[in-house]
């Protein structure tokens, strides 16, 4: 299924989920069941499946892997409503919720304190992590031949809008330029993560990470939105756009880390996100609250700012910034100050 620049067609049968036929030239809406809360009511993963006349691409758009990574979900909300669906080739297969436990709960986890995107493959036997993981592989990974995955920062932490994804396989790499961020980081894969197992199954997988958890910010929308159908048309699903800016080649970090604050305090004085960094550079300043000492936390590489905490009150040990490492940071940061400022105003 990988291979760059190359069509990727999907069988020619008919899609069926959960025992529902999907035609071609067809627009549903399922409700997937999942296992009923405590006190009887009704429970279901919500699943859109957009199909066009002509075969092509399966690409899945999930949402809300963490219940409180709502961000995603208004993501999946405008991608589906938008008018460029109607013209669209192979099949979009949208989850705006696939733990809506969590989402209930305004909680990254399940009721079970199980990290959903640390359980799958799953199992229809297992835990009720397993059980969403076995569902959401079943009925949406298994019909699929690409997958976006939405995410944001923990709650507190905001992350400027990147895509994380395995950069040496050459159809990720190929989708990530034309999600059309500034910034891509070539990720780790964590064991029982969605991104382990469909890399494994050979499908080719975006992540997008980009605001804070419980929190909707209207920039990272758009560029999430945007982004999503920059893959479609790189997929054939969708025609290419009549008019389109000269896209500029995104930056790729190989590395990153989180700075750790050095002590307890109020953490003042902290770098925005996107700016560049050098090495022994100020990050921010931990000051004791009673005004008897302070002690500022250095750059030890250069890079810029991609993630950082909200929260002026900080302990020892806790993460205060995420730095993408770059020799040519401050070539980064300007070109990610413009990008924004030509998004920040768009419809």
């Amino acid at each position: 299924m990988t291979g760059t620049g190359r069509r990727v067609e999907a069988a020619a049968s008919d899609l069926v989920i959960k025992g529902t036929p999907v035609p071609p030239g067809s627009r549903t809406t399922l409700e997937l069941p999942l296992p009923h809360l405590y006190t009887h009511t009704e429970m279901a993963m919500v699943a859109h499946v957009i199909r066009g006349r002509q075969e092509g691409a399966h690409l899945f758009v999930s949402a809300a892997m963490h219940g409180d990574e709502i961000l995603g979900i208004e993501i999946v909300r405008r991608l589906v409503r938008h008018s460029a669906m109607a013209r669209i080739r192979g099949t979009l297969l949208a989850v705006p919720i696939v733990n809506p436990y969590g989402v209930l709960d305004q909680s990254r986890y399940l009721p079970d304190r199980r990290d959903l995107n640390r359980s799958f493959p799953g199992s229809n036997t297992g835990s009720l992590a397993a059980r969403l993981a076995h569902l959401f592989m079943n009925e949406i990974v298994s019909n699929s031949t690409h997958g976006i995955d939405l995410h944001t920062g923990a709650q507190h932490r905001f992350n400027l809008p990147q895509i994380r994804a395995d950069l040496n396989d050459p159809e990720n790499l190929r989708l990530a330029r034309a999600f059309d961020v500034p910034v891509l980081l070539d990720s780790n894969i964590r064991d029982g993560s969605l991104r382990a197992v469909v890399s494994e199954r050979g499908l080719p997988m975006l992540v997008y990470e980009a605001g804070e958890a419980l929190r909707y910010d209207e920039m990272s929308v758009r560029l999430g939105v945007r982004g999503i159908l920059g893959v479609m048309r790189e997929l054939d699903m969708l025609p290419a756009a009549r008019r389109t800016r000269k896209r500029h080649e995104p930056y790729v970090s190989k590395n990153s880390r989180w700075v750790r604050a050095p002590k307890s305090g109020v953490l003042l004085g902290v770098k925005d996100l996107g700016s560049d960094v050098a090495e022994g550079d100020r990050l921010a300043l931990v000051a004791d609250p009673y005004g008897e000492s302070q002690e500022p936390i250095i750059a030890e590489f250069a890079g810029i700012v991609i993630g950082r905490t909200h929260l002026p009150l900080v302990h020892e040990g806790d993460a205060v910034l995420h730095i993408a490492k770059f020799p040519d940071a401050e070539e980064v940061a300007e070109y990610v100050d413009t990008f924004h400022a030509e998004y920040s105003d768009k419809e």
